[in-house]
């Protein structure tokens, strides 16, 4: 049996709000706030997230899928990713500081196997160091898109970071930031 169509409209919409509400707010915003805010009752809001902590992780899930669909485009690059995650590192700042307590473990598998043949395809290319693996990229996004949200970059900052490790990614002579222009 499928959920009802109101019920399916309504986990979207408070979905889409409780992003929005996490992100202006933080962690400390209230499910009573993103249920005011998308026009239902709390008792909706609970029906769908039980706790706060399954609403985060709903949008986590959401925010991972996304990021790995358009990692995974055919004109994506790694250097694309990187910019991508820094520049909008401030609009997941709720999710990002509770992302060791969320459930979220499939979700980023997924997007760290996007990760992975994005830097493959790099490497190919002679782009990014045959020595670099997935592991090292996933920490530098983590550790950037940390520096980003916590240091309040600007976007002077933010370039002049991202050209520092993307050119620290490839080999000697080439540089994966002048190639994203």
């Amino acid at each position: 049996m499928s959920p009802r169509a109101d019920a399916v409209r309504n986990r979207a919409k408070i979905l889409e709000v409780a992003a929005r509400v996490f992100a202006e707010r933080g962690a400390a915003a209230s499910t009573e706030q993103v249920a005011a805010e998308a026009g239902v009752a709390i008792g909706t809001v609970f029906r769908h997230f039980p706790t706060k902590a399954d609403l985060l992780a709903a949008i986590m899930k959401d925010t991972l899928a996304a990021l790995a669909t358009r990692a995974a485009a055919p004109q994506a690059t790694l250097a694309g990713v990187f910019t991508d995650l820094v520049a909008s590192a401030a609009d997941r700042r709720s999710v990002i500081d509770l992302l060791p307590g969320l459930e979220v473990a499939e979700a980023l598998a997924q997007f760290r196997a996007v990760v992975a043949d994005l830097l493959t395809r790099a490497q190919a290319a002679g782009e990014v160091r045959a020595s670099i693996g997935v592991d090292e990229v996933m920490a530098l996004l983590v550790a950037l898109c940390q520096g980003a949200l916590r240091g309040g970059w600007s976007p002077t900052l933010q370039r002049d970071t991202l050209a520092i490790v993307l050119d620290g990614l490839s080999y000697p002579g080439r540089s994966m930031a002048e190639a994203e222009g």
